[in-house]
């Protein structure tokens, strides 16, 4: 990755959002870059500004949470390019609501793709990240992954899990003495379409929900949100805070570990702090 130009380097989730800023970044530093969202004009979009940037790109509508034709991608990423140097599992999905009230097939949704879609994606192009000889894997995991957030809990509970399966996957691979290093990007409040697009229970109000995001917690930008995330892959860091508020929340956590979880109802209750 520190030498992208004349690299490859695959993208899911690159229809929007940290997606396609990571697409624009890979392409504007020299890279190959194989494209997958499933959104087609999205995907498409992304992949003619890359073309704008004088990448070569090919561009897939992929399902991550279809097995197998995440198994099948790297096939084809192989037959335009030869080799697979970095992957970046970025497609992701968020659920808002209490339990009570959700619906069941759009908590199983958010797991689908926020955790089965990135294993999925990990074991279908490990092989080839090792045959590269220097191979990067990154994940995208958030800090709601770092500290459990209320009425946020298939998210949370997704986004812990890329943490776990990241670290496990780093340490397995590094044991094993495979050149491929794993990378967990945890972004704060990135300002992309996810809570726009996301899924919601019934009680809630998506429109308010997702102004309220937008509004006060967005706080950064989905391209520079690209080049933090770039620039630790580069240096084979396990695990990148994108944010401020990312950093916080894990400066937070270590500090008061558990007891986050009786204040922020307490807050909740008292109108201190909204949704």
């Amino acid at each position: 990755m520190s030498a992208n130009v004349g690299r490859v380097a695959v993208v899911t989730g690159a229809g929007s959002g940290i997606g396609r800023a990571l697409a624009l970044a890979l392409a504007a530093r020299g890279a190959r870059v194989a494209l997958a969202d499933l959104d087609a004009d999205a995907v498409a979009e992304t992949g003619r500004r890359c073309r704008q940037l004088g990448a070569r790109v090919r561009t897939d509508v992929v399902d991550v949470t279809d097995r197998r034709a995440v198994a099948e991608y790297p096939a084809a990423v192989l037959a335009e390019y030869g080799r697979v140097d970095a992957v970046f599992a970025v497609a992701g999905v968020i659920h808002v609501g209490a339990l009570l009230d959700s619906d069941l097939v759009d908590v199983e949704h958010v797991f689908d793709v926020n955790v089965r879609g990135v294993v999925w994606t990990a074991k279908a192009f490990l092989p080839h990240l090792v045959a590269s000889g220097d191979g990067r894997l990154v994940t995208v995991s958030s800090a709601f992954g770092l500290a459990a957030m209320p009425y946020y809990s298939a998210y949370s509970a997704s986004k812990a899990a890329v943490r776990a399966f990241t670290a496990a996957l780093r340490q397995e691979l590094a044991a094993d003495g495979h050149p491929v290093a794993v990378t967990c990007a945890v972004p704060g409040g990135v300002r992309t379409p996810i809570m726009r697009r996301g899924r919601y229970a019934p009680s809630e109000d998506p429109a308010a929900v997702a102004e309220a995001f937008d509004r006060r917690i967005a706080r950064t930008d989905a391209g520079a949100a690209a080049e933090v995330i770039l620039h630790g892959a580069e240096r084979r860091r396990a695990q990148v805070l994108v944010g401020p508020d990312a950093r916080l929340v894990s400066w937070l956590a270590r500090l008061v570990g558990s007891s986050y979880q009786n204040l922020l109802p307490r807050l909740l209750r008292a109108g201190l702090l909204r949704r």
